[in-house]
């Protein structure tokens, strides 16, 4: 029901029309009555009502002057004057106060309620329309955010977006920079990962940026673009806050990508800086903040040319010395990451080396390691390429270990099984087996008897030797000292046989044979004694 306020400073007219107006029946009801324009509008004052029907000539204040205030004050208020004049002056003034309805005197109260139908329906129409208008503005506030998200993503993608797009939509959001430049922030969720995890990374960012100019998700990125609030060093701490809070709360990486300052209406440009940088993400790893700066190289006019010497590393592979073997790779991926080559590039480079260490690992294996490139090339960061190759160079490394290990013992067991039957020969040496009896590099052998027994391979002689002389004389104390030193490869020198022993067992060998069961080291558990 619309509430109506009744005014005429004739009570007998007021209680007429009060009582014989069928207000329910217009849609109405009557809220109150006043005598004068005065109490009218201190009526109104105190409750409005949505309709006044009012005499024109009263004492006070007159209708044409209560319609003047309410147009002033409450333009909503909807007005039905009454006059006994006829003249048109009154009407002229009154539709200039937004008076629709004028009634004269005397009128029915079929006149009147007629005007109170046509007057709620003015009011109707207007409540819908006002309706209408909110239901749009509650509308445009919804999807205003996808609106602005939309937006941000089409103007960065999209070339035909121009400077006047970029002008219209600026004002359309009431986007006020005042000329100053902005930045543009990308970030990437790292391994697996759920498309609400987006949404999060732009609830948090937006939060710890406090209110960026627009934000949107494009692809399976996160897009913030911020104004430039000049030196980065701040704005770079709260994209790591961003970064360590997401990582808190989902333990997901995410890498950040930030642009140089730019103009506003330049936006694609620095789109296109932030994916440059999340390409060197390849070198940088998973979870970095990258900026422009940081791929920055300096030309100088040399050719950007890995050079490494793969030799090295496939020697140390097939030669069981992975720690070897693993200096070298670190080096090659070093070298790497340092030229920054575009990714195809430094994959081609992995693919060559990692086919050549392969191929070590012979026919048998070669397949199953060949199958191991897909997902080591599907890989997007340098890091993770690395550990895979490495993973791979050692296993070969320590199968061909394992192959050395078994056939070292093989060729130390024979240059243990050679000592042992040319014990008594003068000539027995290092260069002597190597040379006379197994052919091999005498420096290569030394190292190997030395890795295989702890032991040089001179002093491993030396210590059989007295080991066998203190054996014979526990067993013939009578021998001969001169026949001991040359029957144990001392020859004619006795003297010199007699200070070695001394040096090993602690006594001459003729203080040994008064007491022969001073054995010192010579035991069975040196390895020296049967």
């Amino acid at each position: 029901m619309y509430r109506v306020l009744l005014v005429d400073d004739e009570k007998i007219i007021l209680n007429g029309i009060s009582r014989i107006v069928n207000w329910e029946a217009c849609g109405t009801e009557l809220a109150g009555t006043a005598r004068n324009g005065l109490e009218a509008f201190d009526f109104i004052g105190q409750s409005a009502p949505d309709i006044v029907i009012s005499d024109i000539r009263m004492p006070g204040m007159d209708g044409l002057e209560l319609a003047a205030k309410i147009r002033e004050r409450h333009p909503e208020i909807k007005i039905i004057l009454l006059s006994g004049f006829s003249e048109f002056d009154y009407a002229k003034a009154a539709m200039q106060y937004g008076v629709r309805h004028y009634l004269l005197k005397p009128c029915n109260e079929n006149q009147i309620e007629e005007a109170l139908r046509e007057v709620v329906e003015e009011l109707r129409q207007t409540e819908g329309r006002e309706q209408f208008i909110q239901n749009l503005k509650y509308g445009l506030e919804k999807v205003m955010p996808h609106v602005k998200e939309q937006f941000l993503k089409e103007f960065v993608t999209n070339k035909t977006y121009g400077s006047r797009d970029w002008e219209y939509y600026c004002k359309l959001f009431d986007l006020k920079v005042d000329g100053r430049k902005v930045r543009l922030a990308l970030f990437q969720l790292e391994g697996s990962f759920e498309f609400e995890h987006l949404f999060a990374v732009k609830n948090i960012a937006e939060e710890i940026l406090e209110r960026p100019l627009l934000s949107s998700t494009v692809g399976e990125h996160v897009l913030i673009l911020l104004e430039d609030e000049g030196p980065s060093s701040d704005l770079l701490q709260r994209l790591s806050k961003v970064r360590d809070t997401f990582r808190q709360y989902y333990k997901i990486d995410l890498t950040i990508a930030l642009s140089e300052p730019g103009e506003m209406s330049r936006t694609r440009r620095l789109y296109k800086q932030t994916l440059e940088c999340l390409n060197h993400r390849f070198y940088l790893g998973e979870g970095s903040l990258i900026t422009a700066r940081d791929i920055e190289i300096a030309d100088t006019g040399v050719p950007k040319e890995l050079i490494f010497d793969e030799e090295q590393l496939l020697l140390a592979v097939k030669s069981g010395h992975w720690e070897d073997a693993e200096a070298e790779l670190d080096r090659f991926f070093r070298q790497l990451a340092e030229l920054r080559l575009d990714m195809h590039t430094a994959k081609s480079y992995v693919i060559q080396t990692y086919t050549a260490v392969i191929r070590l690992s012979g026919q048998e294996n070669i397949n199953r390691y060949m199958a191991e490139l897909v997902p080591l090339l599907g890989l997007d960061t340098l890091q993770g390429i690395q550990q895979l190759f490495k993973g791979v160079a050692k296993e070969i490394s320590l199968r061909f270990y394992e192959q050395n290990r078994t056939k070292h013992s093989a060729i130390i067991d024979k240059v243990l099984d050679i000592i042992g039957e040319h014990l008594g020969n003068p000539e027995l040496s290092l260069n002597w087996v190597a040379h006379k009896m197994l052919y091999m590099n005498a420096d290569y052998l030394g190292k190997l008897f030395k890795k295989e027994t702890g032991e040089k391979f001179s002093n491993y002689v030396i210590k059989m030797r007295v080991a066998k002389a203190a054996e014979r004389i526990a067993r013939q104390d009578d021998i001969r000292i001169f026949e001991l030193a040359e029957q144990l490869g001392f020859g004619d020198n006795p003297q010199y046989f007699s200070q070695v022993f001394k040096k090993y067992v602690g006594c001459t060998p003729s203080e040994y044979m008064k007491s022969p069961s001073q054995l010192g080291f010579l035991n069975k558990d040196d390895g020296f004694l049967d």
